[in-house]
């Protein structure tokens, strides 16, 4: 039980850490707190209002100018209350604006190892779902708890001036309010942290089957992935239905306890008044007074249910904020990349005592090209990974010369790598916005108009509508196979940079268009170090080196002649390229 009230405390610690690490404005903060003290200064004055109205009510006893006063007094408590409203909402919406902008920029920062360990529809609930959670808590329901706060002390105070014997009675409710609140925001905790777990889960689902529609509906398995939606709500209406059990709970039975206590005050307070003890002005202001200790009640069973909410949130949130990232600018910047690059004695496993590489060992020599090549799953993809950095080696080293390039900066490093996947990646927008993507310089039409000639792209953009202004649909989708990887050679070459790392860069490219892009490939190769994975023949035929891989291992390299001379497994390789080139 101890380690729970800890832990409690904790999440609590860490919630109002996080908020206060956004910087919120203390001047508007203090100058909401202050219109919201006066609105309720006014309010409590009004029951006072009431009771010498009350005990000397008479038509000829109220002036003009009374009336006045009251509706002016009125009148100024309705804008106070509004702009202190206005003012902590937009203080509760700028801390929300900062969590975003903090896990945004932490996102695009965590390196490539934390996606594989998380979905990305479960990462996109965090920046959606946890920080709505958090924004309801500040903008919504904080400020009423805030004016509730000032509302029932005031209101206490003034009743226990006022008569000490009711205001105990009337405060009996309290222990009765904890022993209903307490347990019942402790199941709404475990509950609110199901559901926002269970709401990753879905988004993350929603994401995966949306993004891939095609492949879906290609498959025939809408029934399958209904089924499975179907299920993922089926599980969001359970714990919504056991999250409304325990609001169902807490409201009746606040407000049979507050009932219970008002049916006491109104016969104790008839019983003083009959027997003079009390004014009728006095139990009138009493009950008003009781009205503005109640009615705060409401906001405040709201306010600590969504704070369990918002606790659950911020631990994931937390979670998030503490990876460790990459820090892109912290290094040497590589001014040369015209040197050699070894890879020594390279281990790599993504899961312990799983690698994918084993001892790998290769140079690769400046201004050549060396291409790597081998059957599918052998390790040629998770090598380019290495050398662009998005992992590093669980043993061995890779150095380009002297320096390991773990001492160059990764902004540093990265510019100086083109890279082309067998994927071609493309983000919703125009063909010319994703052509420069990534370059921080002035890009002119000229330059645009070079790299897709020398990507063969131009005769295919040009007949378009719109030509580089086309929007090419979500991950290109408006765009061929054949298009898009000519697209990301362009991107590529508009980079110019000195080594060039082609993952299958002509997979989906037709006969024709591959002999073109083939020629555009060598122009663009001269004088850089290229690697390139492919499994045609024709992309590797003329490379430098060759380097064979089979199940994370070098089994072979040197020259495509050399090996088929050499090597059982290549030479098949080749037979079967060249088998399929006929047939073609």
């Amino acid at each position: 039980m101890a380690v729970k009230s800890v832990r409690r405390a904790g999440n609590w610690r860490q919630f109002m850490r996080l908020i206060q690490q956004t910087k919120p404005s203390k001047l508007m903060l203090g100058i909401a707190m202050t219109m919201s003290v006066l609105t309720t200064v006014v309010g409590l004055l009004i029951p006072l209002f009431t009771k010498s109205l009350v005990n000397g009510f008479s038509l000829a006893s109220i002036s003009p100018l009374q009336i006045v006063v009251f509706a002016g007094v009125l009148l100024g408590q309705a804008v106070s209350n509004g702009v202190s409203i206005y003012l902590l909402n937009r203080v509760g919406q700028g801390i929300v604006a900062a969590l975003r902008d903090r896990l945004w920029k932490k996102l695009l920062v965590l390196p490539v190892p934390y996606y594989d360990g998380h979905r990305t529809g479960e990462t996109v609930s965090r920046m959606t779902n946890d920080t709505a959670v958090v924004k309801a808590l500040i903008t919504e329901h904080l400020p009423q708890f805030c004016t509730g706060v000032i509302s029932v002390v005031g209101a206490v105070s003034i009743l226990l001036y006022m008569d000490w014997k009711m205001t105990l009675i009337m405060l009996l409710a309290v222990p009765a309010g904890l022993a209903i609140l307490i347990p019942l925001g402790r199941q709404m905790f475990k509950i609110s942290k199901g559901l926002q777990d269970e709401t990753a889960h879905f988004t993350a689902f929603l994401t995966q089957v949306l993004s891939e529609v095609r492949l879906v509906k290609a498959s025939n398995a809408e029934a399958v992935e209904y089924g499975k939606g179907h299920e993922k709500i089926r599980n969001l209406f359970r714990y919504g239905l056991r999250e409304a059990r325990v609001s169902a709970l807490v409201g009746p039975l606040m407000f049979l306890v507050l009932m219970a206590i008002l049916v006491v005050i109104i016969g104790y307070g008839g019983v003083e008044v009959s027997s003079g003890a009390l004014s009728a002005g006095d139990l009138v202001a009493f009950i008003l007074y009781l009205f503005q200790i109640v009615m705060p009640m409401t906001a405040f069973t709201n306010f600590f249910t969504q704070l369990q909410k918002a606790i659950g949130a911020t631990e994931r949130m937390i979670a998030t904020l503490e990876q460790s990232e990459e820090d892109t600018t912290v290094g040497r910047r590589l001014k040369n990349a015209n040197l050699p690059i070894f890879v020594e004695h390279v281990t790599f496993a993504y899961k312990p005592g799983e690698n994918v590489l084993k001892d790998v060992s290769l140079t690769i020599e400046p201004g050549k090209v060396t291409a790597i090549v081998g059957p599918s799953g052998s390790g040629k993809t998770t090598l380019f990974s290495l050398l662009e950095r998005f992992y590093l080696p669980d043993s061995g080293m890779i150095r380009m010369g002297t320096t390991p390039i773990e001492e160059f900066s990764l902004q540093s490093w990265r510019s100086q790598i083109g890279y082309v996947s067998q994927e071609s990646p493309l983000f919703a927008g125009t063909i010319r916005e994703n052509i420069c993507y990534g370059i921080d310089r002035d890009v002119t039409d000229e330059d645009i108009e070079r790299v897709l000639d020398m990507a063969y792209a131009a005769e295919f953009i040009h007949r378009l509508p719109e030509g580089v202004d086309t929007e090419v649909g979500e991950r290109g989708v408006k765009l061929s196979g054949g298009q898009r990887q000519r697209i990301a050679i362009a991107r590529a070459l508009l980079r110019n940079p000195q080594i060039l790392m082609l993952d299958e860069a002509t997979s989906s490219l037709d006969s024709q268009s591959e002999r073109s892009v083939q020629e555009a490939l060598k122009n663009l190769m001269k004088g850089r170090t290229t690697l390139v994975i492919a499994h045609r023949l024709s992309t590797v035929v003329d490379a430098d080196a060759i380097v064979f891989i089979e199940k994370g291992v070098i089994t072979g390299r040197g020259t495509h002649e050399g090996l088929v001379r050499s090597h059982p497994v290549y030479r098949e390789f080749a037979r079967q390229q060249l088998q399929m080139q006929k047939e073609a």
